[in-house]
C-alpha cells in the first residue's frame, strides 16, 4: 500500500519524540545514582559528665613481705631425731619443729650436776674447817696464818662452785637447744634437712632447717617518687593513710594501713619505700608476690567524672566528644587530673550535666551528626 507524504512525516515525528523521552529517562537515571546520599548519623554511645566525690589515690606496683622470716638452724651439733611439723604447714611461737638428739647434753648436764654437788660438799668442808680455825686461834692454839689460808680455801671452793653452777647452766642450755621450736607464728616452708641428717653449728650462716615466714600481719612495700613524698608524708602525719592491695586482675586483696616511709630516697630512681601493714587474716597476700597498690591521700570533693573510655589522646593533649542538644559531637580539649576505677576526672573541659562519648568515637570527627544509642548488654554508659 502506498504511503501518504504527510502520514510518513508524522509517523518520523512519533518516533523521535519517543527516543529523545526514552534519553532523557535514562540520564535523569544516571544523574540520580551519582547524586551523594544525605549524610547518616554516626552511631554512638553516650554518658553523662557527673560531680561526685573521688578519692585522691596514689597507684604504684608493690610487693609482699614478711614482716618476720626466720631461718631455723641448730645451735648444737648432732643428729635429727624428729621433725613435728608437715612442710607448708602454719605453725604458732614455741612449737616443737625438730629434736636434735639429746643424749649427750642430757649426760652432759648429768656431769656438770655432780661435780656441782662434789665442789659444794668442800666448800661446807671448808667453812667447816674455817669456823674451827677462827676458834683456836681465838685461843692462840694456831697462828692467824693458819686461819688466814683456809679462808682463802673457802674463796677458792666457793668460786669452783660458782664454775660448776655456770657449768651446769650451760649443759641445761645446751639440752634445751636440742629442742628446736618455733620462734615466731607463721608458715612453715620446705624441710631443708630430713631427720637423720647431722647438722652442726655453722660458723657463718650455718644450716638452715626451714625457713618460716610470717603470714599474718604481713607487710606491701611500693616506691613512691620523691616529688609526692611529702604530700604523703604530711598527710600520714594527720592519721596513717588507708592501702588497698589489688591482684593483677583488678580483685581486692585486703586494706591496710601505711606504717612508716623509709629514711633514704634512692638515688639511682629518685622513688622512696613505703611499708603499709595488712591484717591478711585470710592470706590472700603470700610473700614474695606483686600487688597493685592504691594509696589513698584524701577525697576531691564534687570533682567533674565521666566513663575512661570517654578520653581520648591527640598530639594535643587528652579530649573528648561532648554532644550537644542537636546531636552534634564536637571535640573538646581536657584536662585529666586522674584515672581511677573506670573513671576519668577532669577539672578543665567539660562541665556538669554535658553528655560525652565512650563508644565511637574512632568513626567521628568534629561536627558529625550522632546518634545516641543504648550501651551494649554486660556494659554501661553511666559513670
Amino acid at each position: 500500500m502506498r504511503v501518504r507524504p504527510r502520514s510518513a512525516l508524522i509517523i518520523v515525528i512519533v518516533a523521535a519524540a519517543a527516543f529523545a523521552g526514552a534519553l532523557y529517562a535514562r540520564r535523569s537515571s544516571s544523574v540520580a545514582e551519582r547524586r551523594p546520599p544525605a549524610e547518616a548519623a554516626v552511631p554512638v554511645v553516650a554518658a553523662t559528665v557527673v560531680r561526685k566525690d573521688v578519692p585522691i589515690v596514689i597507684r604504684a606496683l608493690g610487693t609482699v613481705q614478711s614482716i618476720q622470716t626466720v631461718n631455723v638452724q641448730s645451735r648444737v651439733n648432732g643428729q635429727i631425731m624428729q621433725a613435728f611439723f608437715k612442710q607448708g604447714q602454719a605453725v604458732k611461737k614455741g612449737d616443737p619443729l625438730f629434736l636434735i638428739d639429746p643424749r649427750p647434753y642430757q649426760a652432759a648436764l648429768d656431769q656438770a650436776q655432780a661435780q656441782l654437788e662434789h665442789d659444794q660438799a668442800l666448800v661446807a668442808e671448808a667453812k667447816t674447817d674455817l669456823t674451827r680455825y677462827q676458834k683456836l686461834e681465838t685461843e692462840n692454839s694456831i697462828a692467824e696464818q693458819k686461819t688466814q689460808d683456809q679462808a682463802f680455801v673457802v674463796q677458792q671452793d666457793e668460786g669452783t662452785v660458782k664454775l660448776d653452777q655456770a657449768n651446769v647452766e650451760n649443759a641445761k642450755l645446751n639440752l634445751e637447744y636440742a629442742h628446736i621450736n618455733s620462734p615466731v607464728t607463721g608458715i612453715a616452708g620446705a624441710l631443708a634437712v630430713d631427720p637423720g641428717n647431722y647438722v652442726g653449728v655453722g660458723t657463718g650462716t650455718g644450716t638452715t632447717l626451714v625457713t618460716i615466714n610470717q603470714i599474718s600481719p604481713i607487710y606491701v612495700t611500693f616506691p613512691i617518687p620523691q616529688t609526692e613524698l611529702s604530700e604523703v608524708s604530711a598527710a600520714q602525719k594527720k592519721a596513717p593513710l588507708d592501702v588497698s592491695a589489688l591482684s593483677q586482675d583488678g580483685k581486692n586483696l585486703g586494706q591496710g594501713k601505711l606504717t612508716f616511709i623509709n629514711n633514704q630516697v634512692v638515688a639511682t630512681t629518685g622513688t622512696v619505700a613505703l611499708y603499709a601493714t595488712f591484717p591478711n587474716d585470710n592470706e590472700a597476700l603470700w610473700p614474695g608476690e606483686f600487688v597493685t597498690v592504691e594509696l589513698v591521700l584524701g577525697v576531691r570533693k564534687d570533682a567533674l567524672t565521666a566513663p575512661v573510655g570517654s578520653v581520648m589522646s591527640g598530639p594535643d593533649g587528652d579530649y573528648v566528644y561532648t554532644i550537644s542538644a542537636d546531636n552534634v559531637a564536637h571535640r573538646v580539649p581536657v584536662l585529666v587530673v586522674a584515672r581511677q576505677h573506670g573513671l576519668a576526672v577532669f577539672t578543665k573541659g567539660v562541665s556538669a550535666g554535658e553528655k560525652v562519648v565512650v563508644n565511637g568515637q574512632y568513626n567521628l570527627a568534629d561536627n558529625v551528626k550522632v546518634a545516641i544509642e543504648p550501651p551494649k548488654a554486660g556494659g554501661s554508659a553511666s559513670p
